[in-house]
């Protein structure tokens, strides 16, 4: 998988800002207690095996949005994880999710290519034993107006890239997501896990790589438990995806 460039082109700005205000599922209330969820997407290997370490330490469960046509390939955050990762992790609790086939740019692609891709990976996890994924994150965080429509009735929540907590209003058709990456990554965290725990909202953070020296994607495994202790002490209820969907299932408008 080659580095991300977006469209940055007046078209593709524009499609990015009205994408959001089509195709939406918003929830008509707030959760009513601050939940938080570990997010890695792509699953490199050290997501797969130090980052579900970490939480599984705690207690707590993850979520790994992969792509079954990268599994065993390398890629700019290291090795990503296998079929037998990924066995180990739905044994011990962890949510699999999707994230397209081939890690597919939902922005450019059409409604019928994303659906197809999204199928794949499906019928592959079938493959494995897992189960059918139930929750969605756009590769690159960036999607048009056909993939978000068509993928919205396969998934309970379609997770994006852009900064923010789901809470009243929320779009689960496009939810906001905070990431732990880069030289302030675990600081921005450590405030939006302020914000949501003061609006009783559910914040997920996601990432890449865990590792002491991280892509500029990923976050160190020092990081990513700071974050959980920070987390636990402040009484959030750490759930994955598909369970905090499952829960706001009756609050949608």
């Amino acid at each position: 998988m080659e580095a991300y460039h977006a469209d940055s082109s007046l078209r593709g700005k524009l499609r990015r800002r009205l994408v959001r205000l089509v195709h939406r599922r918003p929830l008509a209330e707030a959760p009513g207690r601050p939940m938080i969820s570990f997010t890695f997407d792509d699953a490199p290997v050290t997501a797969a095996r130090t980052g579900a370490e970490i939480l599984e330490a705690r207690g707590a469960r993850g979520v790994f949005y992969a792509c079954a046509g990268l599994v065993g390939s390398e890629g700019p955050m290291g090795r990503y994880a296998a079929s037998d990762d990924y066995l180990r992790l739905a044994e011990a609790g962890h949510e699999i999710g999707c994230h397209t086939y081939s890690h597919l740019d939902c922005g450019r692609a059409s409604a019928a290519t994303a659906l197809a891709e999204a199928a794949r990976n499906a019928d592959r996890f079938e493959a494995w034993g897992l189960p059918c994924p139930e929750t969605f994150a756009y590769p690159y965080g960036d999607v048009s107006a056909g993939p978000k429509a068509i993928l919205a009735r396969r998934f309970s929540l379609l997770r994006a890239l852009h900064p923010g907590l789901v809470e009243r209003g929320s779009d689960l058709n496009q939810a906001p997501a905070v990431g732990i990456e880069g030289e302030h990554g675990e600081a921005s965290a450590r405030r939006w896990l302020e914000r949501a725990r003061a609006r009783n909202a559910w914040l997920i953070l996601y990432t890449h790589d865990v590792r002491p020296e991280p892509s500029p994607w990923g976050c160190t495994p020092d990081a990513l438990t700071a974050l959980l202790d920070a987390a636990l002490e402040a009484g959030f209820e750490v759930v994955t995806v598909a369970e905090g969907a499952r829960r706001l299932a009756g609050a949608r408008a």
